[in-house]
C-alpha cells in the first residue's frame, strides 16, 4: 500500500502522524538509510524568501525564546553538511532569492546572492514575485550572465550567471504558451527514483509587482497550471511530484516553526485544487515557518533570508517510483557551525566595494523607527518617510505637494539606535541602514487627485486580493489625517464604505471631494502596484528623486530625528 493509497483509507490526523516528524532540530542529522532495499531514500532541502540576506539577519523565535540563525557563511555550512550525509540530495529554492535586498546585494544587482547559491550547489529556484523587480531582462541576466547594460561588471569580474535552473510554470510570454523559463526538471538520483520539480509563483505577481517589471508577461492560476504538467509528467513514467511555488499561508501566532496550527492563507485553496499525484508542497512568499499536512500533502515554508532550512526526506519504491513516506522538519541555521570560508572570501570581496557608501553617514536619530506589528497599522516609520516624500516634492518646482502616501510593504526594515554598522555611535544612521529600509529604489511621483479619487485611495486598503485587504495600509504625511471604524472595516461587505470621506482632513480642514490636490506616492503605487488602482489616473504626473534620496535629503535636514507619537490614522471601535 503506497502513500496515496493511505491517503484514502487514514483519517487526517493518523495520515499527518504518518507522514511528518515535526522535530525541533537546530543541528544537521544523518538521515537514516531505508532499511529495505528496494526503497530509495531522497533529501530535499529548501529555503525561501532569502532576499539576498549575505550577512545574519537576526533570529527565529523557538518556544524556549530567540535564536541568532542565518547569514549566507553559516547557511552554507549548513546545507553542505546535509547534502554530504545523502548522495540523493536536491537543494532547491520556493522564490524571492532576490529583489528588496540589502546594500551588499542589491549595490552590485543582487549577482553576490547568485553566486553564493552557486557556490551552495543549488539545483532549482522558483521565481517570485521580488525576482521580476527590476524586469525580465534583468531575470534573465541573472540565468545567463553578462555584465549589468548600465552598471557593468562592477566587481571587474565577468558575471557568468546562474549555475542552477530558475522555473516558471506559470509565467508565460503574452499570448502565447511559452514560458519565460522551464516550468519543471525531472532529476533523477542513483537507484533510479526520478522526481519532478514544478516552479512557479503566484499569479498576483503583477499586483505587487511594478507593471514595468512585468510588462509583456502573462501569470496563470497556480493550481490549474500544477494539474496541466501533472498529466505530461505521468506520461512521461514520472510518480513522484514536488511543487515550488512562492504563495503561502499563515499560521496561528506562536513560536512553533515546526508546525501547523491554524493555517490559513491562498496555499491552502491552491493544494486543495491539485491533483493528489503531487507529494509534496515547497512553499513562500509569506515570510511564515510552518510545516504541515494539508488535504493529505505535506506543505512546509522555511521562513525567510535562510534562518531556516526545510530539510525533507521521501522515501520512494524503485520499482513502482511511488512515494511511500514522506518526513519533514524546519532546521534552524544556527550560528553555532564553522563559516563557509568560500562565501566568507566572496563577502569580504564584495565588501570591500561596498563599505564606502554602506557606512557614510547620513544623519541621527533620538529613538527607534519601528514599523507596525502588522503592514494594517500605522507606524512612526511610515510617517517618517511619508514626511521625507512630502517634504522633496512640495516646492513649486518638485511637484507642489500637499499629501504624500507610502506604502507598508515598502518599509522593510527600522531604524534602531542600537544598530551599529561600521565605526559610528548608537544612534548614528548609514547609508546601509537607509538602504536596509527601502532598497526598492522607487522614484517618487507627484499628481493630482480629486478628494473623491483620495477617499477612493483610502477605501482600497480594504480591496483586493493580495496584499490581504486591511495589511496594506497607506503611511500619510503630516497634516494628513483621517478616521475609521475597525468594526465597518472588519466586515467584507463594507468593502469600499469604510472611511467617510467627512472625517478626511487636510491640516485640519475637511478634502473637498470636487477639489484637487497634489499627492506624492512612489512609482510602484502610481502604477497601480499593491491594488491601488486609482493612482492609474492622476493626472499633471511629475517625476521625482528616488525615495531613498530623499529619505537621505531629510535625514540631512533634520538630524537628529525623534519619532512623531502622534496618529494620523483615527482607528474607533
Amino acid at each position: 500500500m503506497n502513500l496515496r493509497t493511505l491517503r484514502r483509507f487514514l483519517p487526517l490526523a493518523l495520515l499527518a502522524l504518518a507522514m511528518v516528524m515535526l522535530v525541533v532540530a537546530i543541528g544537521p542529522a544523518a538521515a537514516a538509510p531505508a532499511p529495505n532495499a528496494r526503497l530509495v531514500d531522497i533529501q530535499i532541502l529548501a529555503v525561501n524568501d532569502f532576499h539576498g540576506a549575505l550577512l545574519p539577519p537576526g533570529t527565529i523565535a523557538t518556544p524556549t525564546g530567540n535564536v541568532n540563525a542565518g547569514g549566507a557563511e553559516y547557511l552554507a555550512t549548513w546545507l553542505k553538511t546535509m547534502k554530504a550525509q545523502n548522495e540523493r540530495t536536491a537543494i532547491v529554492s520556493a522564490g524571492d532569492m532576490i529583489g528588496a535586498t540589502p546594500l551588499l546585494s542589491a549595490l552590485f544587482h543582487d549577482e553576490p546572492t547568485i553566486e553564493v547559491f552557486n557556490e551552495i550547489g543549488l539545483d532549482f529556484n522558483a521565481v517570485g514575485n521580488h525576482e521580476f523587480d527590476e524586469g525580465l531582462m534583468e531575470l534573465l541576466r541573472m540565468q545567463r550572465g553578462g555584465c549589468h547594460p548600465v552598471d557593468g561588471c562592477q566587481d571587474g569580474d565577468p558575471f557568468g550567471g546562474a549555475d542552477f535552473r530558475y522555473l516558471a510554470a506559470n509565467v508565460f510570454y503574452e499570448g502565447t504558451n511559452k514560458t519565460i523559463f522551464p516550468p519543471f526538471r525531472v532529476m533523477t538520483f542513483k537507484g533510479g527514483a526520478k522526481v519532478a520539480f514544478i516552479g512557479m509563483t503566484l499569479e498576483s505577481t503583477p499586483t505587487i509587482v511594478s507593471p514595468s517589471g512585468v510588462e509583456g508577461l502573462e501569470f496563470k492560476d497556480e493550481a490549474d497550471t500544477v494539474n496541466r504538467l501533472v498529466n505530461v509528467l505521468k506520461r512521461r513514467g514520472v510518480e513522484t511530484i514536488v511543487v515550488l511555488v512562492h504563495e503561502g499561508g499563515y499560521p496561528s501566532l506562536g513560536t512553533e516553526y515546526n508546525a501547523c496550527p491554524g493555517i490559513s492563507g491562498p496555499i491552502v485553496d491552491i493544494v486543495q485544487r491539485t491533483s493528489d499525484e503531487v507529494d509534496l508542497f515547497i512553499t513562500g512568499h509569506t515570510h511564515q515557518a510552518y510545516n504541515c499536512v494539508i488535504d493529505g500533502r505535506v506543505v512546509t515554508s522555511a521562513a525567510s533570508n535562510g534562518r531556516l532550512v526545510t530539510k525533507v526526506i521521501m522515501t520512494v519504491s524503485r520499482k513502482t517510483q511511488e512515494v511511500q513516506a514522506i518526513t519533514a522538519e524546519n532546521v534552524i541555521v544556527a550560528q553555532t557551525v564553522a563559516k563557509d570560508t568560500a562565501i566568507t572570501d566572496l563577502i569580504a570581496k564584495y565588501n570591500a566595494f561596498a563599505a564606502p557608501l554602506a557606512n557614510r553617514v547620513v544623519g541621527s536619530i533620538t529613538a527607534d523607527f519601528v514599523r507596525g506589528a502588522t503592514r494594517g497599522v500605522e507606524s512612526n516609520i511610515g510617517r517618517l518617510i511619508a514626511d521625507a516624500m512630502l517634504d522633496a516634492t512640495d516646492d513649486p518646482d518638485t511637484g507642489n505637494a500637499q499629501i504624500a502616501f507610502m506604502n507598508a510593504g515598502g518599509i522593510r526594515e527600522d531604524f534602531l539606535v542600537s544598530d551599529i554598522y561600521g565605526t559610528e555611535a548608537p544612534g548614528v544612521v548609514t547609508y546601509g541602514e537607509l538602504f536596509a529600509v527601502q532598497p526598492f529604489g522607487n522614484a517618487m511621483v507627484t499628481m493630482s487627485l480629486t478628494g473623491t479619487q483620495i477617499d477612493q485611495a483610502l477605501e482600497a486598503q480594504w480591496i483586493g486580493v493580495n496584499p490581504v485587504p486591511g495589511n496594506k495600509l497607506l503611511q500619510v504625511s503630516e497634516g494628513f489625517t483621517y478616521s475609521y471604524s475597525a468594526a465597518v472595516a472588519a466586515n467584507p461587505a463594507n468593502a469600499g464604505n469604510v472611511v467617510d470621506i467627512n472625517t478626511i482632513m487636510l491640516n485640519g480642514v475637511p478634502i473637498d471631494p470636487n477639489g484637487v490636490y497634489r499627492v506624492t506616492v512612489n512609482s510602484f503605487i502610481a502604477d497601480g502596484g499593491d491594488q491601488f488602482p486609482v493612482f492609474i489616473q492622476g493626472t499633471n504626473r511629475l517625476g521625482g528623486a528616488v525615495d531613498t534620496d530623499a529619505l537621505e535629503a531629510y535625514f540631512a535636514a533634520h538630524s537628529p530625528l525623534t519619532p512623531d507619537p502622534v496618529a494620523r490614522v483615527t482607528v474607533l471601535p
